[in-house]
């Protein structure tokens, strides 16, 4: 498993977390598969886990962090709003995005499967326009994890975000 982080500053209308970067892991899972992503993050104390793909619409969460497994085939995804950075990502590739961090689906395959999550707790709300600087009160007040969502309570999360 390969791992990478991104800060991203404020990209037009997206607030983004300018404390806390993105976390990439490549390769998590051989196969990505589903049941994997799933048992991973709720052994590593994530809730709330769903699956679906990601919103072709840029948006961000200011109630939650989140993390998106790539469960079935892949994706080129726009993190950071407007003026971010494209990510291609594919089956057994999982990304951890901080409160605030824009993302959008700019095209995937047909199989395009995603397992997302929360740290427990915390709950996403999907916000389409500017922050207000309530919101931005709230996106830097969200807690960190208490664990890494692919390595548990040591892992490169808890590194990056400590």
């Amino acid at each position: 498993m390969n791992t990478e982080s991104i800060i991203f500053e404020q990209s037009d209308w997206v607030p983004n977390n300018s404390r806390l970067p993105v976390l990439l892991y490549r390769n998590v899972f051989a196969d990505g598969g589903p049941r994997d992503f799933k048992s991973r993050f709720a052994t590593n104390g994530w809730t709330g886990i769903w699956t679906n793909g990601v919103f072709d619409c840029q948006h961000y969460h200011s109630g939650a962090h989140e993390v998106l497994g790539i469960a079935r085939g892949s994706a080129t995804l726009l993190i950071g709003g407007p003026g971010g950075q494209t990510l291609d990502v594919a089956a057994g590739d999982c990304l951890v995005l901080p409160a605030g961090t824009g993302h959008k689906n700019l095209g995937c395959t047909a199989d395009f499967e995603v397992i997302g999550a929360y740290p427990k707790g915390q709950h996403a709300d999907i916000q389409t326009s500017a922050a207000s600087s309530e919101m931005l009160a709230k996106i830097s007040s969200v807690p960190l994890p208490h664990t890494d969502p692919v390595q548990g309570r040591s892992g490169f999360l808890l590194e990056k975000w400590r």
